[in-house]
C-alpha cells in the first residue's frame, strides 16, 4: 500500500505509540495537530487498577474535559494534595497508590460531574 494513502498506513507503533495519520509522526510529536483524544459524555471517572502493575494500585482519572497542558496541570494538582507520584498517558491521569475518594472530592470542588468507576 502507497505510504501517502488516505486510507491506510501505520497507526500503532510499538517504538513511539500512537501515530498521527496525516503527518505520520508519533502523536506526541504531531506537527500538523490532527490527532486528537476522543471526546466523552463529560462525566469524570475514577478508578483504582493493579493491572500490568505488579499488584501495586494505581488511581485512574478519565473522561477530563481539558487540553494536555490544563491536564498535566491538574494531575499535577492531585499528587501534590495525595501526597504521591503519578503520570499522564493518552489523557488519563495515574496517581499513584489508592487515592479515589480524595480525588473525587478534590475534583467536585472543581465543578466536574464525577463517578466512582469499577467497584
Amino acid at each position: 500500500m502507497n505510504p501517502t494513502s488516505k486510507t491506510g498506513g501505520l497507526v500503532y507503533s510499538t517504538d513511539s505509540g500512537r501515530m498521527c495519520p496525516v503527518c505520520r509522526k508519533p502523536a506526541a510529536a504531531c506537527s500538523c495537530g490532527q490527532v486528537k483524544r476522543p471526546v466523552g459524555d463529560g462525566i469524570v471517572r475514577v478508578s483504582r487498577e493493579t493491572k500490568g502493575r505488579k499488584g501495586k494500585g494505581v488511581t485512574l482519572v478519565k473522561g477530563v474535559p481539558l487540553d494536555d497542558a490544563a491536564l498535566a496541570a491538574l494531575a499535577k494538582q492531585l499528587k501534590a494534595a495525595c501526597g504521591s507520584g503519578g503520570t499522564v498517558k493518552d489523557g488519563v491521569i495515574e496517581v499513584q497508590g489508592d487515592h479515589c475518594e480524595q480525588v473525587i472530592q478534590l475534583l467536585v470542588k472543581q465543578g466536574m460531574t464525577v463517578k466512582r468507576a469499577g467497584g
